[in-house]
């Protein structure tokens, strides 16, 4: 067993000279300080590359270092010189490297040579890219389309991703999972029915104008750090942030700006939250009723005296459908359960409610904190609810902010990765390539793992990311893909979805985004969209790694030239020559989103998309924004009689499931991951001692044995029966049916478990 992590209390803010040490710290472990010290200055500037981590807007106006901590180890984690071919797997079976953690695995170095797994030998083995192009092409071919996945990461560009789309409907296949099915599909399911877009409504700019702002369950510290700069501007013009989250995140306490010397000498840090809210996991629909029924009923109060009134009545009557059902709803909950749903006191509801009523424009931001819980889909239209009351919808400095995960994962479905075929332009496509798409919805990522485990699912093709790491039911997954018939994985460096192969199993090195594209027609440029609906152009800046690498949009083709007939409506050669053929192929098929593609394409700051709610344009289904009624804000998930709910969260040293290193600087951790976080009543009630061996074992009656031992117990400042432990570890004990209602989201942030202390069993 590995030896336990080191905790202490961690107090600086974020930001400030931990950030310094922990940058200096990734490139001297990348070897690249001098490289990455100079490509970091062009990070998010027009004309430089867009980070590879986060999907955090872009300043028209960049910072001189427009990066944050965790930018600057993801573009060292991509830039290292350090390389994986054939003579590594020649040293090292499958079956060992099973046995090596996440970190281990991506710290060797980017992939270097396309890779055929030998099952006789357990290694992958040196292929020709025709070889391998060849052979999957053959193998697809004899698939039925139905039974084939084209996974997605969210990391690729909208060209690959508009090419990789294309070539699955011309195969046969809408099966389109992809990672925005494991994070913000809830959003996306949720935003359009009440107003009619399934992306925020705010812009960059817009945080300059806002007097006030809400944060429900966000952690900028680790998953939008850069996001920390306009809210330090915002406190320090008197602000008010109201943040509400079962865990208090340093990001949205205290923050310390890098760049600003004077900070960094003579002060703690600049307070960002004004009022921060411990809620229950699960709580926040409950808090949020909380919220707007303290501010109806001020407004019941304001008529009854005749007083101003705090409801905006002329935006409410003129843009909106729904509200006397929900304003009913508002007034008929009692302050008893939206007290005990919430986990919050009456008074600390009525604080941020008092705040919120005298504010004339608010955003509110929310994170996969609401997103991934089974209620996720009615907890995002409640966020909606607070602004609608006042107006805070399509105006400056107002408006619903989801704050989205990886670079471009938002960017992808714009162009057409989706299962549902009817966010999918498929007679626009039909048009263009003169080709009958398949009209059956395809698979999400539940689906698709279901179709796993049940056989159904043949063949799985993977643009990027850690799929068998990344999902539930582990224990049911990992062998159920060892039958898969064919397996293909698109990647920069080895992980865990690598080590688990199919019968038939390639590994397909790519040309990283920070690395310089060579083509036909020149040095390429691509694209990506951020969390803001801005586009924004890439341009590599570093050496390929190696000469073997081929681009993705290379490798996309490279497939579909194998696998499909000829359409003289297709160039695909033509395409990688020229990735501006690929822009003006999206512009023609979505000509209202991205107008003048190619001459827009490093526009500072970005060119954003249309967005219809924010001209107050409202395409729902009663052409206006709609109010929602709750039916679950008041039964979070059970908790007591020794069941406790259980949220995986990610550490300062990760990006979803790429482990940077092995500490969690903000939460005091330092040196391992096999860790649970607990209320120090908690543990006293079960008589666990500081720094004690646990193991958390699921509470599900399908049968289905789910525990996970080793982990070390934590005392922490979290409500009493909430408990916090690491993603991607934990993801063995999410049942696969336990989803987001609507959008099949897993639901990791609310897991029932029950604890016992390993001295009690076998850790």
């Amino acid at each position: 067993m590995s030896e336990k992590a080191k905790i202490e209390d961690y107090k600086a803010p974020a930001g400030g000279w931990g950030s310094v040490r922990a940058v200096a710290s990734i490139l001297t472990q990348e070897e690249v300080t001098l490289l990455g010290s100079e490509i970091l200055l062009k990070q998010n500037k027009p004309g430089g590359f867009m980070c590879v981590s986060c999907s955090w807007a872009k300043p028209a106006k960049p910072h001189p270092f427009e990066f944050c901590e965790n930018g600057a180890k993801a573009t060292a984690w991509e830039i290292t010189g350090k390389t994986v071919g054939p003579e590594f797997f020649a040293r090292h079976t499958l079956a060992e490297l099973r046995t090596w953690s996440d970190h281990q695995l991506e710290e060797q170095g980017r992939l270097a040579h396309p890779l055929r797994y030998d099952a006789a030998a357990d290694r992958y083995v040196a292929v020709s890219w025709e070889e391998a192009f060849r052979d999957v092409g053959a193998e697809l071919n004899n698939l039925d389309p139905h039974s084939v996945v084209m996974y997605t990461s969210g990391r690729a560009s909208l060209e690959t991703s508009y090419m990789y789309q294309l070539f699955g409907r011309m195969y046969g296949t809408n099966n389109f999972p992809d990672s925005s099915n494991m994070c913000h599909e809830s959003t996306s399911v949720a935003l359009p029915e009440v107003i009619g877009v399934p992306v925020g409504t705010v812009l960059l700019q817009d945080f300059d104008k806002a007097d006030c702002f809400f944060f429900f369950g966000q952690n900028t510290t680790t998953n939008s750090p850069r996001m920390l700069h306009p809210l330090q501007k915002a406190a320090q013009r008197g602000v008010p942030i109201i943040t509400f989250n079962p865990l208090r995140e340093r990001g949205l306490e205290r923050f310390t700006n890098p760049q600003n010397p004077i900070q960094m000498v003579l002060t703690g840090g600049t307070r960002i939250s004004t009022q921060y809210h411990q809620l229950r996991i699960g709580g926040d629909g409950a808090a949020l009723l909380g919220l707007c029924k303290a501010v109806i009923e001020a407004d019941d109060a304001a008529v009854a005296t005749k007083s101003p009134r705090v409801l905006d009545v002329a935006f409410i009557e003129q843009h909106t459908s729904g509200f006397e059902a929900f304003a009913t709803c508002c007034r008929q909950a009692s302050w008893s359960d939206i007290e005990r749903s919430s986990g919050l006191t009456r008074s600390a509801i009525l604080e941020a409610a008092k705040v919120y009523a005298g504010s004339r424009a608010v955003i509110a931001n929310y994170g996969m904190g609401i997103t991934q819980h089974r209620h996720g889909v009615e907890t995002a239209k409640m966020i909606v609810n607070l602004p609608l009351l006042r107006g805070n919808i399509g105006k400056p400095g107002a408006g619903i902010s989801p704050v989205r995960g990886h670079s471009n994962v938002q960017g992808q479905r714009t162009v057409g990765i989706s299962e549902k075929t009817k966010l999918v332009p498929l007679d626009k496509l039909a048009e263009l390539y003169s080709f009958e798409p398949p009209r059956w919805d395809g698979l999400s990522t539940v689906d698709a793992c279901q179709g796993i485990i049940k056989g159904d699912v043949k063949g799985f093709v993977s643009l990027g990311g850690n799929f068998l790491r990344a999902v539930p039911e582990r224990s049911l997954m990992e062998p159920a893909w060892s039958k898969l018939r064919l397996s293909v994985q698109i990647a920069t460096k080895l992980n865990r979805s690598h080590l688990v192969p199919g019968e038939v199993t390639y590994l397909l090195p790519c040309l990283g985004r920070i690395e310089i594209d060579r083509q036909a027609g020149g040095e390429q440029a691509v694209s990506m969209e951020d969390s803001t609906t801005c586009i924004h152009g890439s341009r590599g800046q570093r050496q390929p790694v190696a000469e073997t690498l081929l681009s993705e949009p290379a490798i996309v083709a490279g497939l579909a030239k194998a696998t499909l007939k000829p359409n003289p409506r297709v160039d695909w050669d033509a395409w990688v020559g020229d990735y501006a053929r690929v822009r003006d192929a999206i512009e023609r098929t979505y000509p209202d989103q991205f107008k003048d593609f190619n001459k827009r394409l490093f526009q500072p700051g970005g060119f954003p998309r249309p967005i219809g709610a924010r001209e107050r344009k409202w395409k729902t289904s009663t052409g206006k924004a709609n109010f929602t009624v709750p039916k679950a804000a008041l039964n979070p998930p059970e908790e007591g009689n020794g069941v406790y709910q259980l949220m995986t969260l990610r550490a300062d040293g990760q990006f979803n499931t790429t482990i940077y290193n092995e500490d969690d600087r903000f939460r005091g951790v330092t040196g391992g991951r096999q860790i649970v976080f607990m209320n120090a009543s908690d543990m006293a009630d079960l008589g666990i001692k500081q720094g004690e061996l646990v193991r958390l074992s699921t509470e599900a009656d399908d049968g289905v044995a789910r525990s996970l031992g080793g982990l070390q117990a934590v005392a922490f400042d979290i409500p009493r029966y909430s408990v916090a432990a690491y993603y991607p570890e934990c993801n063995g004990l999410i049942p696969l049916w336990h989803y987001a209602e609507g959008s099949k989201v897993p639901a990791s942030k609310s897991i029932p478990v029950r604890i016992r202390i390993s001295r009690d069993m076998a850790a």
